[in-house]
């Protein structure tokens, strides 16, 4: 990784490519951010992208393509069948994976669509580091049961611990022991747990749940949408690996798991996904769904042009240069606004910037989505739109009662080598206000709350009139300033 020291002494980190491509921004007047968000329900999914200045929300999907993916788009082989783009990207994953099987889907939430219909069956256990609101979506609805077994240090809010995403190993020997092997469908690992802060986990760690795994016989899967962030941290944080390559990292990952699958819109800043397999017997039994939901075996649900950028985008990922700037950025904002007093997730992981909201509001109940009125707050006051990433994300249980978050988040996503320096120091000044007037902040009740999946369309509203009081506020300090 370029390592490069300002002579002022300032620390601020140095993006290794050139803008070549702008895309106008808007930053509406707080009046209408106030009318926008509660015409979209207080539900930051639900605003319109022309309401919204900087797009935090997530980094999937929204990540900027190099000039050589934009190049690989012109030459895709668009054949509905046999077609020389799919051999490309088929060899592109068997080179940095070495897995021999693939099968390509639409993104990462239909690769979990197949995985769960083919090994999760009622009553079956899956355990994982921590999980992800699709992934126990699609668990759960073919009558599966997930057991996070993530280690106790990921669920301290701030810490040192560089690998947070670890999954401990006792309890993983102890789930497996007590149920007998035959009753786990798969285990999972994911790189960079999404909803404890995007921390990552070990090689090592990973190594010690592959030995679990083959004392009983288990299959390891790993989610490697977030790979990207995981490898730069692994390279970085984990003495062992200090000296290896970010390709080298790959494959030690890749040899330890029976199954890889990813979100391309994440993974290789495109836009699809897909599963490498190892063996054969369970490629076929897999095979089958794709051409039921995807698309045919040698597109799966993709567009050939975003097929070429992501051969192309993985490649790029196992340069350390390509993507060291999102953990990068990540780390500053972290940094500045632990410098302000405003609480957040520690050490900074991958994705984004996790503010800790049972601090920020503590006087918020969890039962009135504390992660989400922040959410709504932090727009009225900025144009920023970030996620919710707390009770309002779980979903209630078989009786209907409420499941609270162990962290009330809000997820202030950093896509790859889309913001600039000045707009992420923006985003710490007006979260530094915020925080300066969260008494005025109150929580939210659903309006309309749908059953599966809420936090995409859900409609909320505030308990108060506590969005008018921060409105006025908001003219109050900063007069007619957008």
């Amino acid at each position: 990784m370029a390592q490069v020291k300002f002579f002022s002494g300032e620390q601020v980190p140095l993006e290794m490519h050139k803008v070549r491509i702008v895309q106008k921004l808007n930053l509406p007047p707080v009046e209408h951010r106030l009318k926008a968000i509660t015409e979209a329900g207080n539900n930051t999914f639900l605003l319109q992208n022309k309401d919204v200045f900087m797009d935090m929300l997530t980094d999937s999907g929204v990540n900027a393509m190099s000039d050589q993916q934009q190049a690989a788009m012109l030459i895709a082989d668009d054949s509905y069948a046999g077609s020389a783009t799919y051999t490309r990207l088929e060899s592109k994953l068997q080179e940095i994976f070495g897995l021999p099987y693939f099968l390509p889907a639409h993104q990462g939430r239909a690769c979990e669509n197949i995985l769960s219909q083919v090994l999760v069956s009622p009553g079956s256990i899956v355990p994982m580091n921590y999980h992800f609101t699709t992934t126990k979506a699609h668990i759960t609805l073919n009558g599966g049961i997930v057991e996070e077994l993530i280690s106790d240090a990921g669920l301290e809010v701030v810490s040192v611990h560089p690998f947070k995403g670890n999954m401990d190993i006792a309890k993983l020997s102890a789930i497996i022991e007590g149920h007998g092997s035959s009753k786990i469908a798969f285990v999972r690992m994911e790189a960079g747990t999404n909803l404890i802060g995007g921390q990552p986990f070990s090689l090592e760690n990973l190594a010690d749940v592959r030995r679990v795994c083959d004392k009983h016989d288990v299959l390891l899967v790993l989610d490697a949408s977030l790979l990207a962030d995981n490898l730069h941290f692994i390279k970085n944080r984990e003495e062992s690996c200090n000296d290896l390559s970010i390709r080298e990292i790959t494959r030690k990952m890749a040899d330890l798991c029976d199954v890889i699958y990813f979100s391309a819109r994440k993974l290789g800043c495109a836009r699809g996904g897909g599963i490498c397999i190892r063996t054969e017997e369970l490629y076929r039994r897999m095979r089958g769904l794709v051409p039921l939901y995807e698309g045919f075996l040698t597109y799966g649900g993709m567009s050939v042009r975003e097929m070429e950028a992501l051969t192309v985008g993985l490649d790029e990922t196992m340069d350390e240069d390509v993507i060291n700037q999102g953990p990068q950025f990540i780390s500053f904002m972290v940094d500045e606004l632990q410098k302000r007093g405003v609480p957040v997730i520690t050490p900074a992981g991958g994705l984004g910037c996790h503010i800790n909201v049972m601090q920020f509001l503590e006087h918020v109940p969890q039962a009135q989505y504390p992660a989400g009125a922040l959410a709504s707050a932090l727009y009225i006051a900025s144009g920023i739109r970030g996620m919710e990433r707390g009770t309002l994300s779980e979903q209630r249980d078989p009786d209907g009662n409420e499941v609270f978050a162990n962290m009330e988040l809000v997820r202030l996503a950093l896509p790859r080598r889309v913001f600039t320096l000045s707009q992420v120091k923006y985003a710490i000044d007006r979260i530094s206000w915020v925080y300066e007037n969260r008494h005025l902040i109150g929580g939210l009740v659903f309006t309309e709350e749908p059953e599966i999946l809420r936090f995409f369309y859900g409609r909320l509203k505030p308990v108060s009139d506590w969005q008018q009081k921060l409105f006025e506020k908001f003219r109050e300090d900063f007069g007619d300033s957008l």
